[in-house]
């Protein structure tokens, strides 16, 4: 048994809503176990027992996802480990209160990649960014996480079927 977190980009924001209890009855009907959701933000901590890889476990829960809910639906699939190992990482202060602390996952490596690279080139006061195991981590003061050169690098439209972010405080509350 794998214990995995679905990560779902774009829910409850846009026009796109799906309520946490059709969402984990959603998960359920798919054979998975202990599913419980976090939050109203797309986050569903679940266990399969299931022999496919993760690519084709990550395609049958987005396949799933659009069909119950009539939306193009994108999920970054990780494991328990990996997002501990994402929140243990957070190298910030994340106990500032003047700042957002943001992990961004990507379902592609070379995403991350791109991602982090922009890190050599930005202001760490206004767009303080590291890479980590998987992730990158980005910690804005509040209230200009959209307007930042990194958030309008994050909004562009090539990595939304690949990225999603998180607040650490969220994360936590998954492993919780």
């Amino acid at each position: 048994m794998t214990d995995f977190i679905a990560l779902l980009r774009g829910v409850n924001v846009g026009g796109i809503t799906v309520r946490s209890a059709d969402l984990r009855e959603l998960f359920e009907s798919l054979g998975f176990e202990g599913v419980r959701t976090v939050l109203a933000s797309g986050n569903v901590v679940f266990a399969s027992t299931a022999s496919e890889t993760r690519e084709a476990l990550k395609a049958r829960i987005e396949q799933a996802l659009r069909d119950r809910f009539d939306y193009d639906a994108w999920i970054v699939l990780v494991t328990r480990t990996q997002l501990q190992r994402a929140v243990d990482g957070f190298p910030f202060d994340a106990g500032d209160e003047r700042r957002q602390p943001w992990v961004i996952f990507a379902s592609e490596t070379a995403v991350i990649d791109e991602l982090a690279a922009f890190a050599a080139d930005a202001d760490p006061e206004v767009d303080p960014i590291a890479r980590g195991d998987g992730v990158v981590y980005w910690n804005p003061v509040k209230g200009t996480t959209v307007d930042t050169p990194f958030a309008k690098l994050l909004a562009k439209a090539r990595f939304k079927p690949t990225t999603t972010n998180r607040n650490l405080r969220t994360l936590r509350k998954m492993l919780g």
